[in-house]
């Protein structure tokens, strides 16, 4: 019961997380299943990609229904995603679980620290040029994104929602609804091969399933206030910091690392993303105060003084 609760409250953390950041369930929740629940990483994995089978079917029906979803890039970027999925989960399947411990964790820690560099730089406002990305490049990203995302128990909004964002020719609120519509079908793909690999271990785990899905559900009212209330550049920055510093012991285990220069790394760890944090904060704030300036400018400037243009 003890190890239910803390699954549950693991949905909970994580759905705090993705509902303030689009992105972040799979990596929070595998990460807290694997440091607090005692799971292995396949385990994890598998439950938190079982759970998302519902998770994301939702999202991506409320994307669609409110015209956030762009048809041509959801299959071009869902195939190869699924199919990148379907062999991490394989992979992960036929690993030995401490040898899937570091690998894990390595990965899980790559995504903290592009989620903590990323939301450092704020909120910045493109224009967007319209042109659309090449279905090469799509395959590309979605088979590496559903491969990581297997793997690493998460990571498919994190490598896909930012490359996208950062090249900056979709509308952002079109490039989160096309990922998450995207992911259902990837998700679906890395349970096809945890069943392949896991299914004893799944089957056993469905109460797991269920708890986090259970404490996913109370946390998104939550999550839907936070969001009004908490920029997402500060959020993004301190989820990156804690999953660097709960995987950290983990990825430097090899290494015979003492217990002070662990704490050390740590203690360096949360400074230097918490500065990060509070930067990445601080950029949005200015960037909210700026557009209102730039608004105002634009609606006082006179009209017809060009010349030849009439009075």
């Amino acid at each position: 019961m003890t190890t239910l609760i803390l699954i549950a409250l693991a949905g909970l953390a994580a759905q705090l997380v993705d509902g303030g950041l689009g992105m972040g369930f799979g990596a929070t929740s595998t990460t807290i299943l694997i440091a607090l629940a005692g799971l292995g990483p396949a385990q994890a994995s598998a439950v938190v990609h079982t759970a998302e089978m519902g998770t994301t079917l939702v999202s991506g029906v409320s994307h669609w229904r409110f015209g956030n979803v762009d048809w041509r890039v959801v299959l071009r970027l869902a195939v190869p995603g699924a199919v990148g999925a379907f062999l991490g989960a394989t992979v992960l399947s036929n690993l030995d679980t401490e040898a899937a411990r570091p690998i894990t964790a390595t990965v899980l820690t790559a995504i903290g620290v592009n989620l903590v560099w990323r939301f450092s730089r704020g909120r910045v406002r493109r224009d967007y040029s319209g042109r659309g990305h090449s279905t090469g490049f799509l395959g590309t990203l979605g088979a590496f994104g559903g491969f990581i995302d297997a793997t690493g128990g998460g990571g498919w909004g994190p490598v896909t929602t930012s490359t996208l964002l950062t090249l900056g020719k979709t509308e952002p609120r079109r490039v989160v609804g096309t990922v998450n519509t995207a992911e259902f079908l990837v998700t679906t793909a890395a349970v096809a091969g945890f069943v392949v690999g896991l299914w004893d271990d799944l089957v056993a785990n469905l109460a797991a399933v269920l708890a986090l899905l259970v404490g996913g559900c109370i946390a998104a009212p939550i999550a839907a206030w936070l969001v009004s209330r908490m920029n997402p550049a500060a959020l993004g920055g301190v989820v990156g910091t804690l999953l660097v510093l709960l995987n950290l012991p983990v990825v430097l285990a090899p290494f015979d690392v003492t217990p002070g220069v662990l704490w050390g790394l740590r203690l360096t760890v949360l400074i230097v993303g918490g500065s990060l944090a509070l930067r990445g904060w601080l950029r949005a704030r200015a960037a909210l105060a700026v557009e209102p300036e730039r608004q105002t400018t634009v609606n006082a400037e006179p009209t017809g003084t060009l010349l030849g243009d009439p009075r």
